[in-house]
């Protein structure tokens, strides 16, 4: 408990000294935001910061900081300081330029950020990469919460049907309708479900104060099981620490603010925010499986996410605050597969140059875009072993689209002569951790993992010199 109460220190002071810091160095101003130049009554509305907040926070949080911190904690100790380290100077400084980046461009969405710094053709894929992500979100997001309100409702499989057909109803009209209409009413809600979750179990924890594995008992995997901790760590635990689904979030709410400098609590924060959330669960997690927290609640330590969630949620919590608790965590992810999807339509939209601003023209690309969606959740219930595919595919695809988001903010902070260490280095870093992952994982070349890490080192040492020689030329280029 001891490195959990200074890991959630660290959190609080990385956000009041270095998420100043990295707002200093891209320096908002006065600026009018898009929401006021070019508002539509549609995807671009003022709304009040604290809705941003709350709205941003559940975007980002979907399954990921619980159910990615609860797989991430079987690892051990090591998931504290990839949490903090990774959310305070990466995730965190990833959420708040692309952010003000899109809030600078007019509200633009990810690819087209990265076409205006990493070039056309890297666009071109980042379309298709960025689009196929946000599809698999959305088949996910909505099977994850099914299975778990079809458990509550019982063990027949109709009932997690019933659920997904009735989320997915949701996410079709969450899309397709103006932003303030849906979004901005119930996630407000939603959104205090899931913190009053997670500021209930941390005053359970307190008040147990259980004997957990600390960082002085040392870094070792706990669960070698689970993988190696490099890379496996760095992609289980992905929303809680840093994750490139974020930066297609986060142009949703660069469209609705008043003010450039609502940046910093409402990217920088909400991210700080779901960094202690992972925390929790994290610590949560090493109780149940590590200090006898199962052996507490009457069950095995083996159960899997889902359902460590509903029992310790229910065992701790009592009937309203399990129940309240539940209602945040089945929340989260629905109203990140909603917005997932409302991204793509507005990403489509981009590329296509189509106003989106008539409700027949939102149709003409919804219609697609739900029928792949829901060929995707087809094949996740019908190959028992198709959830943990498609979220295998979408952990390694997430982290990916992190590195390309951090090269693509590097970018900026060079042509604007602005300290761009702060992103470098986490871009590298994230580049070497996908690289190892494709190459040592199962699901993809499965090679053996010392030539995964040997090839990550080659790569972050040679992403770095590449981008050395890019910056001697791009001087060169300026001087002349």
């Amino acid at each position: 408990m001891i490195t959990f109460t200074l890991s959630l220190v660290a959190l609080v002071v990385g956000y009041l000294v270095y998420g100043r810091m990295v707002e200093r160095i891209f320096a908002p101003d006065g600026r009018p935001t898009p929401a006021v130049s070019m508002a539509d009554g549609v995807d671009y509305v003022v709304l009040p910061g604290w809705k941003i907040f709350m709205i941003q926070f559940l975007n980002i949080a979907g399954t990921g900081p619980i159910f990615g911190a609860i797989m991430g904690a079987k690892f051990g100790p090591s998931a504290y300081l990839w949490i903090v380290l990774g959310c305070i100077f990466a995730g965190a400084v990833h959420d708040y330029l692309s952010g003000m980046l899109s809030v600078r461009h007019g509200g633009a969405g990810l690819p087209e950020l990265v076409g205006c710094y990493l070039g056309k053709r890297t666009k071109q894929v980042m379309l298709v990469f960025s689009v196929f992500l946000l599809l698999m979100v959305g088949a996910v997001f909505v099977y994850s919460p099914a299975l778990i309100l079809g458990k509550l409702c019982g063990d027949s499989l109709t009932w997690v049907y019933a659920w997904c057909v009735i989320i997915f109803a949701y996410y079709f009209l969450a899309t397709m309708l103006p932003i303030d209409k849906i979004i901005g009413k119930i996630y407000p809600f939603f959104a205090i479900a899931m913190l009053f979750m997670a500021v209930a179990l941390m005053v359970v924890l307190f008040a147990k104060w259980p004997s957990l594995p600390e960082l002085t008992d040392g870094l070792g995997n706990m669960s070698p099981q689970s993988g190696t901790i490099f890379p496996c760590l760095f992609i289980t635990i992905a929303c809680g620490a840093i994750s490139g689904f974020h930066a297609t979030q986060s142009p949703l709410m660069a469209r609705c603010m008043k003010s450039e400098r609502q940046g910093r609590p409402l990217f920088y924060g909400a991210m700080i925010t779901e960094g202690a959330v992972a925390l929790i669960w994290a610590t949560v997690s090493m109780y149940f499986f590590y200090g006898g927290a199962a052996e507490e609640l009457g069950v095995p330590a083996t159960l899997q996410a889902p359902e460590v969630v509903t029992t310790v949620s229910q065992g701790w919590l009592g009937v309203f605050g399990g129940a309240l608790a539940i209602l945040g965590v089945v929340a989260a992810p629905i109203t990140s597969g909603d917005t997932a999807l409302r991204s793509a339509r507005l990403i489509i939209a981009e590329f296509l140059h189509m106003e989106q601003h008539t409700i027949r023209r939102r149709i003409y690309i919804c219609i697609p875009v739900f029928a792949f969606t829901l060929a995707l959740l087809w094949f996740n219930i019908a190959d028992e072993n198709g959830f943990n595919i498609i979220w295998n595919y979408f952990g390694w695809a997430n982290q990916t689209l992190a590195a390309f988001t951090l090269w693509t903010v590097t970018v900026y902070l060079v042509r604007k002569r602005k300290f761009y260490w702060i992103t470098l280095l986490p871009a590298m870093f994230m580049t070497a951790v996908c690289t190892a992952f494709l190459l040592i994982s199962d699901n993809s070349f499965g090679l053996p993992t010392i030539v995964g890490y040997v090839s990550a080192v080659i790569v972050f040492i040679l992403s770095g010199i590449l981008f050395a020689a890019w910056i001697r030329n791009k001087n060169l280029r300026i001087k002349s």
